[in-house]
């Protein structure tokens, strides 16, 4: 039996298809299609436009640049809306409606008529929550990026959302900037459309899908407002059309070598905390397992080549015209599963095989002459970190790699707002400040609140860094000595929930250790207060269903196999 092309996919259930088609197709037509369209494969767009995602306000003319390369194929594109999710727009953080927006694309995609899709984000968490989706709708997808802004000056100083935001911040707050100047600035960080112009997470999870398999080869780094984003995008239009006709999905794209790629890849860039969570999450809708001790392992096998902002000088657009992640890919090839098959209809190998342009290596290291030898993220154990923890040792200090401090807590982000800057506070730099119950079961969702401010009084004094310490995300646009993700986290009841002032904890990146030096027996005297329960609505379904970071923040019963036993 040949199955339904188009409109006749799923049809609603009114116990006569044939009444049911005939139904649609008359629906149809009041939207002023033709017959001969309406007969054509059907091309979903999933389209996450928003006023509230300044990254995406240029998607209108990308999806007619998609619509274009459907039709150019006999192809019908219709267009979807989705859940958007605007990274600083959201309260109390974008990545508690992560898997909110993976459910929209995962439902849609299944519920209506489309024998492929094409998903156009571009926003930290709205490519994981897509790539999520599609991985469990398994229907043919590809995915549009939404690609980086350009860079703007101030000054004579080039300046590029959010890593230079971060750092213009900390000079205002250590009294090296005066008010007006900081109101210069911040009208000059963000002044096209597009995704922060740094290696930060929308930059590393495009970069990721590239080497996953999921967009068009070439694709990730080319910036916004260039004419190639626009072409890129009629190509992915054509490329749905051959992934419909093929019948590939993404099952056999996303495969345990296809995620190793993207580590790798990942520790190449210095790329984002964040995609640890989002690549854990994505294999997970997948059945894969991303094992913290792999990363590790990985980590001391592939050095970093890319020297982009927040750990370099460099910009993504300077990364598209030094060669892009395919120049990357060509120096990571010994390392690389060859055979990972991608949307393009081609292994990785084929794709490598091509003929490449020049790389500019002040951007793009060769594998013999890397930036640093080791990879840009490590996974931390230890009595405070039992299921890990997160350290991206190339955006932090190496003299603050190997110590042990006094313990400075903040219970929660109200705590810290109300004495970081306190003249009173009993901190130094050889502290170690710690926050608690910012993690994925808390209130406050997981913010990129890891990147805790340092003491106004320590900023004055000319402080830079300083160990850092929670169970929050962090920004891939910041930089610090600042260990994250940290499970279980304190508001399930984890070692973090009973730090007190002034314990001792060890750091030791070299031995991947995070250690709590109190006893068994004082941490066992010392109380948790569990958060209160949601009463209803999504919140009630986030807090019942979310993992701790080691499994993502994915919800239990959206993973392809979910885990027996969840601790809270």
């Amino acid at each position: 039996m040949t199955e339904p092309v188009g409109l006749a996919r799923g049809l609603t259930n009114y116990g006569d298809p044939d009444f049911a088609l005939y139904l649609r197709r008359s629906f149809a037509r009041s939207m002023g299609y033709s017959t001969d369209l309406l007969a054509r494969p059907v091309i979903g767009i999933a389209d996450s436009y928003s006023g509230f995602n300044n990254c995406h306000r240029h998607f209108p003319e990308l999806v007619e640049a998609v619509k274009r390369g459907v039709l150019a194929m006999g192809g019908l594109p219709l267009t979807f809306p989705t859940i958007s999710l605007g990274e600083v727009f959201l309260n109390p953080t974008s990545l508690m409606f992560r898997n909110l927006m993976a459910m929209d694309t995962e439902e849609m995609i299944r519920a209506q008529p489309m024998d492929a899709v094409v998903l156009v984000g571009g926003c930290d968490k709205t490519v994981p929550a897509q790539l999520m989706g599609a991985v469990s709708a398994n229907r043919p997808a590809i995915q549009l990026v939404a690609g980086p802004m350009l860079t703007a000056r101030w000054h004579g100083e080039r300046l590029g959302a959010c890593t230079d935001c971060r750092r213009f911040w900390a000079k205002y707050r250590a009294g090296e900037i005066e008010k007006d100047e900081i109101g210069e600035i911040e009208g000059n960080l963000a002044t096209t459309a597009g995704t922060c112009a740094v290696m930060g997470t929308a930059s590393t999870m495009a970069s990721i899908a590239e080497t996953l398999g999921m967009i068009l080869p070439g694709s990730a780094a080319i910036p916004a407002v260039h004419a190639d984003r626009l072409r890129a995008a009629e190509a992915s239009g054509r490329a749905a059309m051959q992934l419909a006709k093929t019948g590939t999905t993404p099952d056999r794209i996303v495969t345990p070598q296809s995620v190793e790629n993207a580590l790798r890849v990942l520790m190449a860039i210095g790329g984002s905390t964040n995609a640890v969570l989002h690549l854990t999450a994505i294999a997970g809708r997948a059945g894969i397992d991303l094992d913290l001790d792999r990363l590790n392992a990985i980590s001391e096998t592939t050095p970093v080549l890319v020297d982009l902002k927040p750990t370099g000088p460099h910009y993504m657009e300077d990364l598209f015209a030094a060669g892009g992640i395919g120049a990357v890919l060509r120096e990571l090839k010994p390392l690389l599963h060859p055979d990972c098959m991608t949307v393009a209809g081609e292994t990785l190998a084929q794709r490598l095989a091509a003929p490449c342009g020049p790389v500019d290596r002040s951007i793009i290291k060769p594998l013999s002459e890397p930036l640093q030898p080791t990879g840009g993220l490590v996974a931390l154990f230890g009595s405070l970190a039992p299921k890990g923890a997160i350290f991206k040792r190339s955006a932090a200090d190496p003299k603050l790699f190997e110590r042990e401090g006094r313990a400075v807590v903040f219970t929660s982000l109200e705590d810290l707002s109300a004495r970081i800057d306190d003249p009173d506070l009993d901190v130094t730099p050889e502290d170690f400040l710690v926050l608690q119950n910012a993690g994925p079961l808390s209130a406050a969702g997981m913010p990129e609140a890891g990147y805790l401010p340092l003491p106004g009084k320590l900023a004055r004094g000319g402080v830079k860094d300083m160990v850092r310490i929670s169970d929050a995300r962090m920004s891939g646009t910041a930089y610090g000595s600042i260990v994250l993700h940290v499970t279980p986290d304190a508001a399930s009841g984890g070692p973090l929930a009973k730090v007190r002032n002034g314990d001792r904890i060890r750091l030791s990146v070299a031995q991947r250790r995070l250690d709590l030096l109190v006893s068994p027996e004082e941490l066992a005297r010392r109380p948790v207060v569990p958060p209160p329960f949601p009463e209803r609505g999504y919140a009630q379904l986030y807090r019942r269903e979310i993992l701790q970071a080691d499994r993502g923040c994915d919800f239990n019963f959206l993973r392809k196999h979910p885990l027996a036993e969840v601790s809270r």
